[in-house]
């Protein structure tokens, strides 16, 4: 499998100069280059009539559209312009001013370790402010995906961010309500139109990777020590499929659903954990005792009782069973052995 890996460069104020004119060259000549092939097809497509009258929409979107590279914008460089020095922890890279040697870079040694032994491909030179990183590309061989004695069904959600079907909850109530704040700071901002609005938003991003990674990490890791597999539901198109209002959508469309089930695959991928999704419909409103189905066997949000049978309990637990008993189905039809042609 692949992962990155981050490394800040310390280069001296010649080398970053030159790192500096060579990040903006490469832009300005991408950005031409872009523009060049833009007009080309864009002049087909005019004469062609595909983009409709000029007063069209299309029209005007396709002509008021420039294309453009950021100035500081990422440039990968591959293993004939960038080369890694590991023992004397150094890189040597071409730029504008000619092939700089012996920019220092820092990393920890297990990122050193990891370098030596997988990196491969290109190494993204990266500049955030006055700070330069390399990202470099490193193919790892996963280890083998043992066959799970059972499952572990997680249940994502806004007020609790992860609910198992062990029972465990991982409340967002506290990053629910930091996200309030920040909306509100940055709404405040957004009308002084400042740049602290931007800084702000990036902010609020990092805190919530953080808290993602924290449960990701925490789930993984009870799946792993108990033989288990982790089953998610898939909520793809969940923004188009549900009715919200309007602080509803705006909760919904910042709230990072996907970004938790990327760091459970890859991190369970890592540790050689098995990973399923699952279909989502019904989750919530199913019993996982008798089957039935129907919106009334959710009263509340936090509340589950069957109108059938009567089976209670907390809801997002009740998914997570749900989630759970779908990825026993699933993982018994994908290892069901393929009968051979007589």
């Amino acid at each position: 499998m692949r992962l990155v890996v981050q490394v800040k460069l310390l280069p001296t104020p010649e080398q970053a100069s030159a790192l500096e004119a060579t990040l903006r060259a490469c832009n300005r000549a991408a950005t031409y280059a872009s523009q060049v092939a833009f007009a080309e097809n864009l002049k087909d497509n005019l004469q062609a009539g595909n983009l409709g009258s000029p007063t069209s929409k299309r029209h005007r979107r396709a002509v008021g559209s420039p294309i453009a590279f950021r100035p500081e914008a990422a440039q990968p460089f591959d293993d004939r312009c960038l080369s890694w020095q590991y023992d004397a922890r150094t890189v040597s890279i071409w730029t504008v001013a000619g092939r700089m040697k012996g920019i220092r870079f820092v990393c920890s040694p297990e990122q050193l370790k990891t370098l030596v032994q997988y990196c491969k491909g290109e190494s993204d030179l990266v500049q955030r402010g006055r700070k330069w990183f390399l990202i470099a590309t490193c193919d790892i061989p996963g280890p083998e995906v043992y066959e799970p004695a059972d499952w572990i069904g997680v249940d994502r959600g806004i007020v609790n961010l992860a609910t198992t079907s062990d029972g465990t909850n991982h409340q967002g109530r506290r990053l629910s309500r930091y996200w309030r704040w920040q909306a509100r700071k940055r709404a405040e901002l957004q009308a002084r139109r400042t740049r602290s609005a931007t800084r702000r938003a990036q902010k609020e991003r990092r805190h919530a990777t953080h808290v993602n990674h924290r449960i990701s990490k925490e789930i993984v890791s009870v799946a792993q020590r108990t033989g288990r597999g982790i089953a998610v539901e898939h909520l793809g198109g969940i923004r188009e499929r549900v009715r919200l209002r309007g602080h509803q959508r705006g909760t919904l469309s910042s709230w990072p659903f996907h970004q938790l089930g990327h760091h459970l695959a890859y991190k369970a991928r890592k540790a050689g954990v098995p990973f399923l999704e699952v279909d989502a419909r019904h989750t919530s409103q199913r019993c996982p005792r008798c089957g039935h189905t129907e919106r009334a066997n959710r009263p509340t949000r936090d509340y589950f009782r069957c109108r059938r049978c009567g089976l209670a309990g907390p809801a997002d637990v009740v998914a997570g069973v749900n989630v759970r008993d779908r990825a026993r189905s699933a993982w018994a039809f994908v290892t069901m052995p393929v009968p051979h042609p007589v």
